[in-house]
């Protein structure tokens, strides 16, 4: 498989280094995007580049009916316009706030602990994520995606940035701390115990091995899709 690398900081390095290992080649590689770029060659794009450039760099993967795979985050404004766009085009599209497969069978074990919690008014959730110093966006998309599940599960009103004002919200604190690769932590607390998740990365080749397996997966199809289809989880 032929990879065109549109993104080549710390992530596309790690998957650069995972997909030769397991015998693709790159034969591009833009280092932030917002550019123009030859994707003549590629079989597939992985974009993990910056916020402001995403939008261009799949736009412009889709319009050359280059199946892409996007783990960048802070865009996602602009994601039914990405989704109508790989439609027209009869195009292929993934996007995952986290390619981590643990992280996405965290999402799963989020979802049904929010279900079971449903019913317990006398739990406050809370929610706590940790990243390297220069990650751009916070709160991650990972720890959004999180958010947003127990919202709609648990009929929350919303997420917002900080501590936790009243038991109708989830609370989401962001700290950045020098080579953390990414900690979520979800806990519901009452007057009488606590219940508590936690997804810890080690390093960052549990991101960079999902998305070179997302990338092999979307060759050959159509439309938009996510880790869940990659996976086969459902739900």
């Amino acid at each position: 498989m032929k990879i065109a690398l549109l993104g080549y900081g710390k992530m596309g390095k790690v998957i650069e280094q995972i997909a030769v290992q397991r015998g693709h080649d790159i034969v591009l590689k833009v280092d932030h995007g917002g550019v123009n770029f030859d994707l003549s060659q590629a079989d597939v794009a992985i974009e993990f580049s910056v916020p402001e450039a995403a939008v261009h760099n799949i736009s412009t993967a889709l319009k050359n009916q280059t199946p892409v795979v996007s783990g960048t985050t802070g865009w996602l404004e602009d994601f039914d316009k990405i989704k109508a766009l790989c439609n027209a085009h009869n195009g292929a599209f993934i996007y995952a706030s986290n390619f981590s497969l643990g992280v996405n069978i965290f999402f799963e074990l989020n979802k049904k602990l929010a279900q079971l919690m449903k019913s317990q008014a006398q739990y406050g959730v809370s929610m706590e994520e940790i990243h390297h110093t220069q990650k751009q966006d916070a709160p991650s998309g990972t720890a959004i995606t999180l958010a947003e599940t127990i919202i709609r599960e648990k009929g929350l009103q919303q997420w917002t940035l900080g501590a936790n004002t009243n038991n109708n919200q989830i609370g989401i604190e962001a700290k950045r701390i020098e080579n953390v690769p990414g900690t979520h932590r979800i806990s519901y607390d009452s007057e009488v115990d606590e219940i508590e998740i936690k997804h810890t990365a080690h390093n960052r080749q549990g991101f960079g091995l999902g998305a070179v397996i997302a990338a092999e997966w979307i060759l050959g199809k159509q439309g938009v899709f996510s880790m869940k289809d990659v996976l086969d989880i459902n739900s």
